[in-house]
């Protein structure tokens, strides 16, 4: 009995002198289950998971699983983009459209050309367009003697990312990147139109096709047919390639829920000078010349200013739905704003020169693009996790922190692509992270408040999956276990 009370004393003692037990304790449980589930699950089996825990606060990792492994990040890579983005533009940073003239204004008679002047703002909607109109009819102008010219060489002319895979030339995340181009819809899906269909009134009857921004840019061959009740809805959309020619086949039963896709359209320079063109009409001015693009003299003086929305409002839109088309403009301005060139090289040479700055290894990267999309940008989630920590202490933290997706919420504002994902209690609101998708990769990297109300930083990348849907469980199975702790 007396061994037993010593051995009770000890004990307590030991408590009381090594208060680090607890938490060591901890951190091998929490290893433990996540190897387990790594080892044990069977839809990682073949595939390769690099994984980087950390302590908020510290940095410190507190597990490692292939931390080091170069992976394709996917959209992970957004994250690099923006914290870049946030360090060199600054949250307030805005992107300027400008209407110049080197003509004179004589009798309603604007005699000369008109250009717009695009500086990649990747926010106007056909609403802009009709507001520089209207201005142009404030200030008495009725007739246009000369051209509408579009000027996009504030970026070069390189539209298509190096690595974009030839089948998502015609989707919206696969859109040409211009420095003058135009949105459908306040998603900001930067150079594409929205289609969406809805089904005839009786069967036999061809669906119901509209398109938005309403405009004959894009030349609609509607091939779809309204079927029975209980038919299949299926349809597909198919844009000719270097046209504007959207073929739309399949079928939509009767009385059924519409459906909306959106078309990367070819040359957006083009496209957003046509809204602008259907803007003059609609304010009744009359354009005698030609459509076209080119270069704006240096004495051509502005008659109109269009500034977007800040970087910190972009981002959520950015950030939430993972929008490749402000990634990939984040680049080529960066690179126009730092280095004189728009450019994809010169913007990730900013990038790389940024993301040093927090303590990123950039020996250890390939950056190819800034969306995620190329198959040969290769990451670590250590170096991942890394930039999660060192942000923190900027000044724009709160922004690229409202940036994130969170989980379980409802609302495409705020939950984003994990608004779907994550709802049980462990885990509701909990997380804020960026998620990635491309063929045979899932990834999810951010910041979760634990059981304990303590925040820990994760990166999670599955690389070599045969289904990506299947590593998203995973990666909600894994990061379940992170909260608990």
């Amino acid at each position: 009995m007396l061994k037993r009370l010593n051995l009770i004393i000890l004990i307590c003692f030991l408590a009381t002198i090594l208060p680090q037990t607890q938490p060591v304790l901890a951190v091998d449980n929490l290893a433990q289950q996540l190897n387990q589930l790594l080892n044990e699950d069977p839809d990682l089996k073949g595939a390769i998971a690099g994984i980087s825990i950390r302590n908020a606060t510290n940095g410190e990792v507190i597990y490692d699983h292939l931390g080091d492994v170069r992976l394709r990040p996917a959209s992970n890579m957004k994250l690099f983009t923006a914290a870049a983005a946030l360090s060199v533009l600054g949250e307030d940073y805005t992107f300027k459209t400008e209407v110049l003239t080197d003509g004179t204004i004589k009798k309603k008679t604007l005699q000369g050309d008109l250009y717009v002047k695009g500086k990649g703002d990747p926010t106007l909607l056909k609403e802009d367009f009709d507001k520089m109109a209207a201005d142009l009819k404030t200030m008495g102008i009725q007739k246009i003697t000369g051209h509408l010219i579009g000027d996009d060489t504030w970026y070069d002319d390189i539209r298509y990312s190096v690595d974009l895979p030839w089948s998502d030339e015609q989707t919206y995340y696969g859109a040409q990147i211009s420095a003058l181009t135009a949105s459908p819809t306040h998603d900001y899906d930067s150079g594409s139109v929205m289609i969406e269909v809805k089904p005839g009134n009786h069967e036999g009857d061809k669906g119901e096709v509209a398109v938005t921004p309403n405009t004959d840019f894009v030349k609609i061959i509607n091939q779809t047919a309204t079927v029975a009740k209980d038919g299949k809805k299926k349809l597909t959309y198919e844009r000719e390639h270097a046209k504007n020619t959207i073929t739309i086949t399949g079928t939509l039963p009767v009385k059924s829920k519409g459906e909306k896709e959106w078309i990367g359209v070819w040359e957006p320079t083009r496209y957003a000078l046509a809204l602008f063109k259907q803007s003059l009409a609609e304010q009744g001015i009359q354009l005698s010349g030609k459509v076209k693009t080119g270069t704006t003299p240096t004495e051509a003086k502005i008659v109109h200013t269009h500034s977007s929305i800040k970087l910190s409002e972009l981002l959520v839109p950015f950030m939430k739905l993972s929008n490749n088309g402000h990634a990939e403009t984040l680049v080529k301005e960066m690179g126009r704003v730092v280095k004189g060139e728009g450019s994809w090289e010169k913007g990730l040479e900013v990038m790389e020169a940024e993301l040093a700055k927090f303590g990123i290894n950039t020996e250890t990267l390939v950056l190819r693009d800034g969306s995620g999309i190329s198959h040969v940008n290769l990451v670590p989630s250590s170096q991942l996790s890394q930039l999660l920590v060192a942000v923190q202490q900027q000044s724009w933290f709160p922004a690229f922190l409202h940036s994130l997706p969170v989980a379980g919420a409802s609302e495409k504002m705020e939950g984003g692509s994990l608004r779907n994902r994550m709802k049980g209690p462990d885990v509701r609101g909990k997380v804020f992270a960026k998620t990635g998708t491309i063929s045979t990769v899932s990834t999810i990297s951010g910041y979760v408040t634990t059981k304990s109300g303590q925040t820990l930083i994760f990166s999670i990348m599955l690389n070599n999956l045969m289904e990506d849907a299947k590593g998203k469980k995973v990666e909600d199975k894994l990061i379940s276990i992170i909260a608990s702790h």
